[in-house]
């Protein structure tokens, strides 16, 4: 097996015959760098927050902070990671300070998780003083402040100053996430091109997909589980692309959740991924997970899927015979199963144009932020005047896969979607799945929320008609 070659704190680190299960939060505290803890090893405390040198979009570097517990340390080769050990250097690093200052930390235990996300917040690019992402530290649990000094903390932090040598870093490049192949007892792949990709999925025909490893990485934490093989698809950059043309969205498999929530934040026509990402798990969750991940996963309590269904969104797999476009309406075809054959995968979402007139997205879960879904359901109305022409209704959480309420869609195309309205499609909607009972939700519940939530959206555009006739004060 190769050397496994990572640079953590400016020190060039070293591992042989490493084991690809192996997460990086493992090795970083074998070789004694315990400031990073781990408290859930599914990446929902934060406590293992770590931050890496990343290429952004437009070509700059960025400091990306991720779960430590749910990176492979295979995948990292070659790649600059920070660790809190070394953000002071002569002193501490200002957000160091101000977690002191603010009496941000009392048992101490999560403080190196919120520190590193405090880090990169404060080199956000375009961030100016006193201005925070409450965001930025929303992938953290701590237990003993309340937050509230922790916030104040990352309220009072300035702009780097002059001759900040963290700042400094991010003026050259980030390294570049090239080839890698790892020939063990279990071999690990990440190639830099579909073409290396399809080479290694012949070669290695039970070798796992892994994206961004936000799920999978929890089966080998959680349940122990081990594969034959890994290959990792994010140095592929082939599918990182986001391209709009007069005829469609094009959304690379590959691109982060994060990187989409910034580009399409506040888009004026698709409302649904504003609605969408901040439920989608959390910031450093986002940083690393993908659509074609989630997608591939075939959850039925994915969030991506019913927003995606709403948009009437297709999906574009590739293997080395070529590309062929499924909608994603039939791209699932049973519990966690997929249209995908031996050696293909997805290479990007396609959404077409027209979008809809009207998109939402709602998720009903116990917790508001940070919560896997009980119901999700994504709708999209396309409008000619007030008669919509088209109609998308999406659930997950409530059918075997994510599924569309077809009937109740008919049952909407050519009408205004007035009250009659919705009593008949919310008629259908109650027989329209028998959802099961889990400890997330009863049965009953679930399929109570069906047609609740079509009244959500019937009460919302409602209000916003109501609200716009009144004229104003």
């Amino acid at each position: 097996m190769q050397t496994l070659r990572l640079n953590v704190n400016g020190v060039d680190l070293e591992a042989r015959a490493l084991d690809p299960h192996v997460p990086l939060l493992h090795l970083l505290r074998e070789r004694g760098l315990t400031g990073t803890k781990e408290g859930c090893a599914e990446g929902e405390c934060g406590a293992c927050a770590v931050v890496v040198v990343r290429r952004a979009a437009d070509g700059t570097s960025r400091y990306v902070p991720v779960n430590s517990c749910l990176v492979l340390a295979a995948a990292m080769h070659e790649q600059e990671i920070l660790t809190v050990e070394g953000l002071a250097r002569t002193e501490l690093h200002p957000v160091q300070s101000a977690m002191v200052e603010h009496a941000g930390s009392q048992c101490g235990y999560c403080t190196p998780g919120f520190v590193m996300s405090l880090f990169a917040e404060y080199y956000r690019e375009g961030r100016e003083a006193g201005e925070f992402d409450p965001e930025a530290i929303g992938g953290n649990l701590c237990r003993c402040t309340g937050y509230r000094p922790i916030k104040d903390a990352l309220v009072s932090l300035r702009v780097p100053s002059e001759g900040d040598g963290h700042a400094a870093r991010l003026s050259a490049e980030a390294p570049p996430l090239v080839s890698v192949a790892f020939e063990g007892e279990v071999p690990f792949f990440r190639p830099a091109t579909l073409d290396e990709a399809f080479e290694v999925m012949a070669a290695n025909p039970n070798a796992v997909l892994l994206s961004g490893g936000t799920d999978l990485v929890v089966e080998i934490n959680q349940r122990e589980r081990t594969f034959e093989g890994i290959l990792s698809l994010e140095g592929i950059d082939a599918l990182r692309g986001i391209t709009e043309t007069d005829e469609a969205l094009v959304l690379g498999a590959g691109v982060p959740l994060s990187e989409l929530e910034s580009t399409f934040h506040a888009h004026p026509t698709l409302r649904v991924f504003d609605e969408l990402f901040p439920l989608f798990s959390s910031r450093l969750i986002r940083n690393r997970a993908t659509l074609g991940g989630n997608l591939a996963n075939a959850s039925p309590i994915g969030d991506s899927p019913p927003a995606l269904l709403a948009l009437d969104a297709e999906v574009i797999l590739v293997s080395r015979d070529g590309e062929r476009t499924v909608s994603l309406a039939e791209f699932f075809t049973g519990y966690r199963q997929t249209q995908l054959a031996p050696g293909e995968l997805i290479r990007a979402v396609r959404i077409p144009k027209p979008f809809p007139t009207v998109n939402r997205f709602y998720k009903v879960s116990k917790r508001v932020m940070d919560d896997i879904s009980t119901v999700a359901a994504g709708f999209g109305l396309w409008l000619e005047g007030e008669t919509i022409t088209k109609a998308r209704l999406a659930y997950g959480g409530v059918a075997a896969t994510p599924v569309r309420a077809k009937l109740a869609e008919e049952c909407l195309v050519g009408r205004t979607f007035d009250a009659m309205a919705l009593v008949e499609a919310s008629a259908i909607l109650e027989e329209s799945f028998k959802p099961m009972s889990d400890h997330r939700g009863s049965a009953r519940y679930r399929a109570a929320m069906v047609p609740r939530l079509l009244e959500k959206l019937h009460a919302e555009l409602t209000h916003a008609e109501t609200s716009a006739r009144m004229p104003a004060e």
